[in-house]
């Protein structure tokens, strides 16, 4: 606190920008902790239940229990499409209508990929403040580094002497900017990484139940 008080203008200002980085990222991280651990867990959950269950019907009543699971947005989706489907077969007197309308598996095929695009974009929100913490505030701080060499360099001009008392609060505000510049990125980054890692395994088990999905409607309505 000593060396920040004696810091100059322009320093400060590089440290209360690193600070901010900081605080954010420290704040994304807590989030998106709890966010993708309930994602995990509730989607465990889920799929224990969706083959447990044996109608459509009765997984649907029960989304609520799972609601932080992208993979019941998923089957809110495409169940949401069968039923469209079939309420228009009920009309036309024609059960099968799922396989043989023009687009009636695409249909509920498209519905789930918007499914999954959408559920991506929510689990990655914000995750692009870390990347840009992590590769910005190293050289965030380097400007400090540099304005602070600088200073040090403009005291020994000043005063015509290269003696510590001299030089040393200018290295000072360096070495500060620098130290909190990587306090700054190094969290980020590492957040960065284990976030991607947990939301690429919920995108293969995204991708895996629509494909299980599409399974079991083409085998009801088609029996293939």
């Amino acid at each position: 606190m000593e060396i920040f008080a004696t810091t100059g203008l322009v320093v400060k200002l590089v440290l209360f920008i690193l600070l901010y980085f900081s605080v954010v990222s420290w704040a994304i991280i807590f989030y998106k902790l709890l966010q993708v651990h309930r994602a995990n867990s509730e989607s465990e959950r889920f799929l224990e239940f969706f083959w447990k269950a044996k109608r459509f019907d009765a997984i649907n009543a029960q989304l609520d229990r799972f609601a932080n699971s992208p993979l019941t947005v998923l089957f809110n989706e495409g169940y949401g499409e069968m039923k469209k489907l079939m309420e228009k077969g009920e009309e036309k007197q024609d059960p099968t209508i799922i396989s043989t309308e023009l687009g009636g598996i695409d249909n509920i095929s498209r519905a789930l990929r918007r499914a999954t695009t959408s559920e991506i974009t929510r689990l990655e929100k914000y995750l692009t403040f870390l990347a840009t913490t992590g590769s910005t505030a190293p050289f965030i701080g380097l400007f400090g580094t540099v304005w602070g060499i600088m200073t040090a360099f403009k005291g020994i001009g000043e005063t015509g002497s290269a003696s510590l008392a001299v030089v040393a609060p200018g290295i000072a505000e360096a070495l500060i900017a620098t130290a909190i510049g990587l306090v700054a990125a190094i969290p980020a980054v590492m957040g960065y990484n284990h976030f991607q890692q947990k939301i690429r395994v919920l995108i293969a088990e995204m991708d895996s139940f629509s494909t299980e999905f599409l399974n079991i409607v083409q085998r009801t309505f088609t029996g293939k």
